[in-house]
């Protein structure tokens, strides 16, 4: 074959080759964000931060978010970045931040990070509250910025109390993701407000579980456990018995390392439910 046909032919080829290429990396990253649904975009002028979560959407309570930054420029995305993040609810008179975790990089994922965020409270429409993401790329920081609507959640994800000690704690329903009938790992997680902006975790205390379902005379389920403290991933666990479908409270009693109750009390005929709670239905 003649030089002047072999060239273009080459020419093709290596230009289909390219174009697969990119195919496929287009593919691998939208595969990293299946099954989530985008929160919103909060953009400077160099990047795009997306937020992205399994509703779509903040809500009080517990909220795991998924994150990835795309190069403006470029329309490609971040795979290695140093991320934190504050929350910022405005009050009338004051502004507080809430319990979060630290940004991580997502496990066997090139450039999707994630973490949480505890919103403890909202207002009606969903205002109030703001979201700062600082970040650093190859030693260059940048950061961004911007409202988040966080709604009501229909039922008691998440307590915000006064404990015996004078110490204001938030208390959040991070488990089960999918309630069902039989026993379910519940994980709540434990806050103290230490200042208006740093919410630590609380290690070592233990809460009672007394789960009940009011509308069905305020019975109870057998084989529930305690919710102890987890060392690896910092949150409380115990069994949850579910022994049906519907609306249960689950009745809770926080002690501290000493033994002493700081918040709750036992469910009994005459107090059918304890001060301190959470709700779920399925």
């Amino acid at each position: 074959m003649k030089l002047k046909y072999i060239l273009p032919i080459l020419v093709i080829a290596l230009f289909t080759v390219s174009c697969s290429t990119d195919d496929d990396n287009s593919d691998t990253i939208l595969n990293e964000i299946e099954g989530l649904k985008k929160i919103q975009d909060l953009t400077n002028t160099t990047h795009t931060v997306e937020l992205y979560n399994s509703s779509g959407k903040f809500e009080t309570g517990y909220n795991a978010i998924s994150l990835r930054i795309k190069d403006n420029a470029s329309n490609h995305y971040v795979e290695n970045a140093s991320l934190s993040w504050i929350p910022v609810m405005q009050m009338p008179s004051m502004k507080h931040s809430s319990p979060k975790s630290e940004i991580t990089k997502s496990l066997g994922k090139k450039t999707l990070f994630e973490g949480f965020i505890v919103c403890q409270m909202a207002n009606l429409d969903g205002s109030g509250w703001s979201l700062k993401i600082d970040y650093s790329i190859d030693g260059i920081d940048f950061s961004v910025h911007s409202e988040i609507t966080v709604m009501q959640s229909e039922y008691q994800n998440v307590a915000s109390f006064m404990g015996a000690d004078d110490q204001r704690y938030v208390l959040a329903l991070m488990g089960p993701e999918k309630a069902k009938i039989g026993i379910n790992k519940l994980k709540v997680g434990l806050f103290k407000m230490e200042t208006m902006m740093a919410f630590p975790v609380v290690a070592d205390y233990k809460m009672t579980l007394d789960p009940r379902m009011p509308g069905m005379g305020n019975h109870s389920s057998p084989n529930n456990t305690d919710l102890s403290y987890n060392v690896a991933d910092k949150t409380y666990e115990g069994n949850l018995s579910l022994t049906m479908t519907g609306y249960w409270v689950l009745n809770l009693k926080l002690l501290n390392a000493s033994g002493e109750v700081l918040k709750g009390e036992s469910v009994t005929e005459a107090h059918p439910k304890s001060s301190l709670y959470l709700e779920l239905e399925f």
